[in-house]
């Protein structure tokens, strides 16, 4: 029979679907398994009405077969098979698919069609110069033989087989200086692919494999008797057929759990967590995922790849679909499975569609309620993770102009200086005194450090709680969540704010210390204005403090950008010049003032100068800024030691 052109048209077809459409050549036994995986679920279906088919579903199975010498690897099955019609409608019209057909005819929830598009068989051109197709239809006497060399066409001829099912025979290519084709000859490279692949086909996929073994020993043994070995074959069934995340949870250990996890995210330590979830309806979907107890050592690298694996019945579409978690949970591990999303005809890349944007929603909403749970229920372990991947959820609410942050922000943690111990927001809100109107907070690098800021006594001597934040991200985040949920006295929903205790106005003077500073302010504006003279722009303003008690002199930040929202924005590329607009607060009580105020009205403008710049030098280190002039500032301390 003369050779037939495929009706896909042209060279440059093929060469797109084997070259283009594929990334990654291992994936031809992946297609052509989950074809012959198709094939078997439709003679099973028929078997259901039909009892002529006399098979039940332990007689299925996937069979490879590997000739190394002849550089020969076969996939049989024993499912429907194809009548002559079928062989040239499915593989000689490249893209048409026999399994969308079959799926779209039939609506049954107990058959599970894999193969959605009709290129997946043509994968096999890329190990093989050479496929030929063996099949018979179920029902039928008559078998046929399909092949093609590629891009020249094809031939159908009739063929002899005993048995209803597809035999599919590829002769693998020769190495090339870039590519090792004997792997898809060798018993360990195929069974690592099915392994990686297929391993969750519900059908056994089996191979001879050789092993090797202890010959009995002769009896009566000789002295000086040595041991030999010999080689033998044994049918082996190379995938696990039934997923993990397919059991109930109640018929899985945690020690499973675990070991499932370690093996297949190369972790050395058991997770944190165990989510199991499982919808159907509008998202039909399986999922295994892992909360890791220890942050990879590239986790805030650009390395570092978020993503969960992607199974489409089974069979293993991506390594990593990023689409399925929100960069804030890019920590989560784990698997999901679905059976109704729209793949690309490749099945490496999914589809922008509703179904994925619904698994993300749904997922987003589990591990939000699992931490949750481990917040409420296991709190050192929470606290455990919170150390290693806190600032990722931080960083959550933070981004997207605070999008996520209602939805994160009762994950939060915080140090508390009153309580000596990590608090949520909630736990803050609810231990308040009536009158406390804000929730109170210092940024900085160090908790000791901030926890003897000169303010910070302020607050806690009022008996209020305040939250230590040490992390860059933290004020950010208070910033774009500005208050928390909070009740009135009458129990009404309402909120309170955040406030940085070196802002302007904590609300803890009464308005008659207001008064009085304001009044000190206005008397001594000549002393004043002279020290921001000397200060060269350094400060908007110098004025009496209602905050100090021991200390003489502070830092505030007058304005949305604090100081140390400051430090943190000076050390990105392009923002060394942003500046916070700071105002020096002066101790009317402190004996410094009197000091100052005596030079003034001295006429001793070079002391007012000298001392103007020692105080601020001495404000930015209590603040944590580095100092202007180190050397001046040392110069200008040991002149006063004279």
């Amino acid at each position: 029979m003369a050779m037939q052109p495929f009706q896909a048209e042209s060279k440059k077809l093929m060469d797109l679907m084997i070259n283009s459409i594929y990334t990654n050549k291992e994936i031809f036994l992946r297609e052509l398994i989950s074809n012959a995986s198709d094939a078997i679920d439709k003679l099973y279906f028929k078997s259901l009405t039909d009892t002529s088919v006399g098979m039940n579903r332990e007689d299925f199975r996937i069979l490879l077969t590997l000739d190394k010498e002849n550089r020969m690897l076969t996939v049989s099955d024993n499912g429907i098979g194809m009548t002559r019609e079928e062989l040239e409608q499915n593989l000689g019209t490249i893209a048409h698919s026999g399994s969308q057909d079959f799926k779209t005819e039939n609506t049954d929830e107990n058959i599970d069609i894999i193969g959605q598009f009709g290129v997946g068989f043509y994968s096999a051109f890329m190990v093989a110069d050479h496929v030929t197709v063996i099949t018979r239809a179920h029902g039928s006497d008559q078998a046929w033989q399909w092949e093609s060399s590629g891009v020249e066409g094809y031939e159908i001829t009739p063929a002899e087989k005993e048995t209803a099912g597809t035999d599919i025979i590829l002769h693998i290519k020769d190495n090339t200086d870039t590519e090792n084709y004997d792997n898809y000859v060798s018993e360990y490279g195929v069974s690592a692919i099915v392994k990686k692949y297929s391993d969750y086909i519900r059908y056994p996929i089996q191979m001879e494999r050789t092993k090797s073994r202890q010959k009995p020993e002769p009896d009566p043994k000789p002295e000086n008797y040595t041991p030999e070995w010999e080689e033998y074959t044994e049918l082996e069934t190379l995938n696990s057929m039934v997923p993990i995340w397919k059991k109930q949870k109640s018929e899985v250990t945690d020690e499973e759990y675990n070991a499932f996890y370690k093996n297949h995210f190369g972790d050395y330590a058991d997770p944190a967590r165990v989510i199991v979830s499982r919808t159907e309806g509008t998202a039909n979907y399986n999922a295994l995922l892992f909360v890791p107890s220890h942050r990879p050592y590239d986790y805030y690298t650009k390395e570092y790849e978020k993503g969960l694996a992607l199974y489409a019945s089974g069979v293993l579409i991506m390594d990593k679909c990023a689409d399925l978690l929100p960069d804030y949970f890019s920590f989560v591990k784990g698997i999901v499975d679905s059976q109704d999303l729209s793949l690309n005809i490749s099945r490496e890349t999914l589809q922008k569609d509703s179904q994925l944007k619904l698994i993300h929603n749904a997922l987003e909403k589990k591990i939000k309620n699992e931490l949750n749970a481990m917040l409420v229920n296991d709190r050192d372990k929470y606290e455990a993770f919170w150390k290693e991947f806190g600032r990722q959820i931080k960083f959550g609410a933070y981004s997207d102009y605070g999008m996520h942050a209602e939805l994160l922000r009762g994950l939060l943690l915080f140090y508390s200086a009153k309580e000596q111990k990590m608090v949520t927001l909630e736990e803050y809100v609810e231990k308040m005194p009536a009158e406390q109107k804000y929730i109170y907070f210092a940024a900085g690098d160090s908790a000791d450090r901030l926890a003897k800021l000169p303010t910070a006594s302020l607050v806690l001597d009022k008996g209020y709680d305040l939250l230590l934040l040490t992390e860059d991200v933290d004020e950010f985040c208070f910033q774009i969540m500005h208050s928390f949920p909070r009740k009135d006295a009458e129990g009404k929903d309402g909120t309170v704010e955040f406030k940085n205790i070196n802002s302007n106005d904590l609300g803890l003077e009464s308005e008659e210390e207001k008064k009085a500073a304001e009044e000190a302010t206005a008397e001594n504006k000549s002393l004043f204005d002279a020290m921001k003279t000397a200060l060269e722009g350094k400060i908007k303003e110098v004025r009496v403090s209602t905050r100090l008690k021991d200390h003489p002199v502070c830092l505030s930040a007058d304005g949305p950008l604090s100081i140390e929202m400051e430090k943190v924005l000076s050390r990105q590329p392009g923002s060394e010049d942003v500046k916070s607009d700071k105002v020096l607060e002066i101790n009317a009580s402190h004996p410094v003032f009197a000091v100052l105020k005596a030079a003034q009205e001295a006429g001793d403008t070079d002391k007012v100068a000298q001392y103007s710049q020692i105080l601020y030098a001495q404000a930015q280190l209590i603040e944590g800024l580095p100092v202007d002039d180190p050397v001046a500032y040392a110069d200008a301390v040991c002149a006063l030691m004279k």
